[in-house]
């Protein structure tokens, strides 16, 4: 089962501005983010296109990634 306020890879929450209920939601930190492939694929099935990975997870995925 997917919890949309949860990162699908800690699960620690996301602070998704989308997840959160109410009309004035507001823009999600995640829109002008890159998110590396890798990390993405890392996602369980159940869990794509439910809940949004956390900052915490793409900046480890970040720092794996630089030179």
């Amino acid at each position: 089962m997917c919890s949309p306020d949860r990162c699908p890879l800690c699960g620690q929450p996301n602070e998704c501005r989308l997840a959160k209920q109410g009309d004035d939601t507001g823009v999600c930190w995640c829109m002008d983010e890159t998110f590396p492939s890798e990390l993405l694929a890392r996602v369980p099935e159940a869990a794509r296109r439910c809940a949004c990975i956390c900052q915490h997870c793409l900046a480890a995925a970040q720092r794996a990634d630089a030179p």
